[in-house]
């Protein structure tokens, strides 16, 4: 039933006669084949329990496939958790331990809900019940669905279920076409409807992966949060996790501010789930997505050849709920802080100042970056990753004009830096002279996080076998690059 540990990779046999891997060393990949939407971990016998979308050729229909882990870096494989039906493949949804035994099925018990498309329409999408008596490893479905689609002329999946502890009820968030719709249960089984979530303008498309959770911020108030993964490029914004801060009470979400905040800005963090750190349950949360895009997911990527599998999840981060100036709530993202656990080299490099470009003293394919960047007046200022030897491959990550940004349209890879999907940017305040990246790379990603982590920028970055350079740059000015550390990851 189990495999053996792994960081952040399944270790399989090469296949024959491909290129070098480009496997990643330290963000969870599966053992083969397409893999994408990851679901809400749930803790059992002292480990977190992570499912995901897996099947064995790119986009077709699958299962939930089973992983572990204690420190959400470190991931061992288990195999298929729920099989793929007769007549229809398993879908995104969530689950939770009935600790109470609502369903009857057993105190302790896993219960899951998830999407299955149980006819030939693309609407034709209900919420099944699967259960696990055993700790999550092997399931029983339930039958007919629990929660029927209303009205088949939507989508209308992944349900997302929580305990609500003030109400004594279970409640579900299931999403749709520019909506998220709430049902609330008190065993599992039957769903009443309570309310609907629109948000129209500007169109951010579907609602995908929807969350519904309450956090304690860092001043001790308490609020909800309701986000989903969509379609931002509709309207120039992000296709990743829009997320708005509110009320909930029992029947229907109310936000803040009408506008949601994102948690990342680049192109590949799609199909978010979080969920509660055990040590710290009301105050820490922490997140995982697939780092890709269906403007291009499907498409063969250099590890169908390389590696025989498509698709990795993005590092572990840990959230914080924090009041910024203005009065307002947002959410912060860092890298899961166990990630340095897994260190085993640590480079520091000397300071640079330049109005140029300076390569660095470095080489390296799987490893966090920190540094300071100051400046007074300048143009345009940042680095280098994966650079090649000659220079003419590489990922900027910089500040331009009121931005960062991430433009991984030098690294060759063009099926990923067609039109728009070449660069992400973010807005930073534009009068800022300073600024602290850090910086993830792995054989086929870039991570960003920019300061405190309110701004996150992820992208899939194939870069080429010996791309492993790293350069600083400063244009129409001069600026200064200090602190600059790199934590090597094997």
């Amino acid at each position: 039933m189990t495999t053996a540990t792994l960081v952040g990779a399944t270790t399989r046999v090469p296949v024959a006669a491909a290129a070098p891997s480009l496997r990643a060393v330290y963000h969870m990949t599966p053992p083969s084949g397409w893999t994408c939407d990851p679901q809400r971990p749930i803790h059992i016998g002292g480990a977190y329990h992570l499912y995901y979308l897996h099947s064995d050729q790119n986009n077709a229909p699958g299962w939930w496939q089973h992983t572990t882990t204690t420190d959400n870096v470190a991931f061992t494989d288990h195999g298929v958790g729920i099989p793929m039906g007769p007549n229809f493949p398993v879908w995104s949804g969530s689950g939770v331990v009935d600790t109470a035994n609502t369903a009857g099925f057993g105190a302790g018990a896993v219960v899951v809900l998830a999407t299955q498309p149980t006819g030939g329409d693309r609407y034709d999408q209900e919420q099944y019940l699967y259960y696990s008596t055993d700790g999550g490893f092997t399931f029983t479905s339930y039958g007919l669905p629990v929660i029927d689609n209303p009205d088949h002329n939507d989508w209308f999946r992944d349900p997302k279920i929580h305990w609500d502890a003030a109400r004594n009820e279970w409640v579900a968030v299931i999403g749709r076409w520019q909506s998220m719709w709430f049902y609330t249960s008190n065993n599992l089984k039957n769903w009443t409807y309570k309310s609907t979530f629109t948000y129209n303008t500007p169109n951010i498309g579907g609602m995908e992966c929807p969350d519904l959770f309450e956090m304690t911020a860092d001043d001790g108030t308490s609020h909800w949060v309701l986000a989903a993964s969509t379609q931002g490029d509709y309207s120039g914004m992000p296709d990743t996790y829009a997320n708005w801060t509110g009320t909930w009470n029992g029947t229907t979400f109310t936000t803040d501010s009408p506008d949601p905040q994102w948690l990342d800005w680049g192109w590949d963090w799609y199909a978010a789930v979080t969920w509660p750190n055990v040590a710290a349950p009301t105050t820490s949360r922490f997140a995982i997505a697939w780092m890709n895009n269906w403007h291009y997911a499907a498409r063969t990527v250099p590890t169908d050849l390389s590696d025989g599998y498509n698709g990795q999840m993005s590092i572990v981060r840990e959230l914080k709920l924090a009041r910024q100036p203005g009065g307002w709530y947002s959410l912060l993202s860092q890298p899961v802080p166990t990630l340095q656990n897994h260190v085993v080299r640590t480079v520091n490099l000397a300071d640079v100042t330049t109005a140029g470009s300076v390569n660095l003293p470095y080489n390296g394919s799987a490893y966090q970056l920190d540094l300071d960047i100051s400046w007074q007046q300048l143009n345009n200022v940042g680095i280098s990753v994966d650079r090649s030897a000659d220079g003419s491959r590489h990922t900027n990550i910089g500040v331009f004009q009121g931005n960062v940004y991430v433009d991984r349209r030098p690294s060759d890879r063009p099926e990923y830096t067609f039109g728009a999907y070449g660069q992400s940017n973010a807005p930073i305040d534009p009068a800022a002279r300073f600024v602290h990246l850090k910086v993830l790379v792995d054989k086929q990603s870039v991570e960003v996080f920019v300061n405190a982590g309110h701004t996150v920028l992820s992208h899939q970055v194939y870069f080429e076998t010996g791309d492993t350079g790293i350069s600083v740059y400063a244009d129409g000015g001069s600026a200064t690059f200090s602190g600059i550390t790199i934590h090597e990851f094997a």
